[in-house]
């Protein structure tokens, strides 16, 4: 009798649940939908229990499931890991390099390096997931997650790629208009476009000025709000209010005029550029590639900028 848990199983399992559906799955494993649903019911048929709850719209991960997936990725990781140690690999990147980064940055800088990655290390099998908010830190599912800010978590490793402010910036229309908030305590009268990203908090502003960094919160409203950073910028462009937003994501308008700054002397919490990934990765090939190419990237757009 065959043993309840097979090597095979651990990869079809993960590339399961990151593909988020059997339909999914089929198209990445290059097989039809039943066939993956029929490989699975012979998983949960040789454990003796249900790794997933199915309906027609979607499918979940029941406790047994979610102690699966966990260890399943764990053992996937150690294997790759376990090659490079031995030097199987050649010291070459190969393998599966999952990457997550938020909407709009994702798309603009960091699709375009993992373009060049992908050229210059075809051994890596990478997939990049965009998200407007970023996966918890103790979820598995990724190699490598590219955050905003320094994480809270002494168990992964937080390699900061590039320095990013926030900066309030508005539509020089909008402020003819509006009138330019002198302080801190003016934003109230404003059209505040709100982004909502994370756990940061919905419809209040942080502010210091000075030495004393002393923090100045200020509750502000408005008639638009989005969880894309990219649809918000769009809105400030078209003169709809002030706007919050990564240096990164608005350099570009700033130094054509289209947006200026505004309440310059204050400022608000960083969300400087970092690269986190599990402390069993820092030695891995093909995460320290594509992490050192993304960091070299990042310095030569910002001397660029």
């Amino acid at each position: 009798m065959s043993r309840a848990i097979q090597p095979a199983d651990l990869g079809f399992f993960s590339a399961l649940m990151s593909a988020g559906s059997m339909g999914a799955a089929g198209r990445e494993l290059g097989i039809t939908t039943a066939a993956v649903s029929k490989r699975l019911a012979q998983m949960e048929a040789r454990l003796g229990i249900s790794l997933l709850n199915r309906t027609t719209r979607r499918m979940s991960l029941t406790v047994e499931g979610e102690l699966y997936l966990e260890h399943a990725r764990r053992i996937l990781g150690d294997l790759d890991d376990l090659e490079e140690m031995l030097g199987l690999s050649r010291s070459t990147p190969s393998g599966a390099l999952r990457v997550n980064a938020t909407l709009g940055f994702g798309r603009s800088h960091v699709a375009p390096v993992i373009s060049r990655f992908a050229k210059k290390h075809p051994q890596v099998d990478v997939k990049l997931q965009l998200s407007a908010d970023p996966p918890p830190l103790t979820d598995d599912a990724f190699d490598v997650c590219i955050r905003f800010g320094p994480p809270p978590d002494a168990r992964v490793i937080a390699r900061q790629l590039a320095p990013n402010r926030r900066l309030l910036v508005a539509a020089p229309a909008y402020l003819a208009r509006a009138g330019e908030p002198r302080t801190p305590a003016d934003l109230a009268q404003h059209n505040i476009i709100r982004i909502r990203q994370g756990d940061e908090a919905y419809g209040v502003l942080r502010l210091a000025r000075g030495r004393a960094e002393q923090e100045e919160s200020v509750k502000v409203r408005g008639n638009l709000a989005t969880n894309d950073g990219g649809v918000a910028v769009n809105w400030a462009l078209d003169g709809h209010g002030i706007l919050l937003r990564a240096e990164w994501d608005i350099a570009r308008y700033l130094r054509s005029g289209r947006l200026v700054q505004v309440l310059a002397p204050y400022r608000t919490p960083n969300a400087d550029i970092y690269a986190v990934y599990p402390q069993r990765h820092q030695t891995t090939a093909r995460v320290r590639a594509f992490v050192d190419l993304l960091a070299a990237a990042l310095a030569k757009e910002g001397e660029a900028g």
